[in-house]
């Protein structure tokens, strides 16, 4: 199945889904700062649409809510974004390499642990 495309809330929900392995929509709600807490009926709705996108499934049913539990993993998510956010710049790694450069967000030892990613994917190629 393809990886569906998430919203910022929806990513947000998802994190609370990954973090806690299953939640109610009550304790979703709950895990957001009381100051920018987002109402009940709008978790409902983005988890029903999660839910539509095959994001989460419903574990069980406890009274009158539903658990739910995320049926695509942290890093499926991850990489759909990523795939989506170099489809902006056609695909190329090097702007966005020389972005995170110079801003200070990658470091030499980043780098370093990707030279030993690259070289143990080229030796399994092998």
């Amino acid at each position: 199945m393809k990886n569906p495309r998430l919203s910022k809330l929806e990513l947000r929900i998802m994190e609370v889904m990954w973090d806690r392995g299953e939640a109610s929509i009550r304790e979703v709600q709950d895990s957001f700062p009381e100051k920018n807490r987002p109402a009940y009926t709008t978790i409902q709705t983005t988890v029903y649409r999660l839910e539509a996108k095959h994001a989460v499934r419903r574990a069980r049913k406890v009274g009158n809510f539903h658990i739910f539990e995320p049926a695509v993993s942290r890093e499926a998510a991850q990489s759909k974004l990523i795939d989506d956010f170099l489809a902006l710049f056609g695909g190329r790694v090097q702007p966005v390499m020389a972005q995170l450069i110079e801003s200070g967000k990658l470091t030499a030892a980043d780098l370093k642990d990707a030279e030993r990613t690259l070289r143990s994917l080229e030796q399994e190629e092998k």
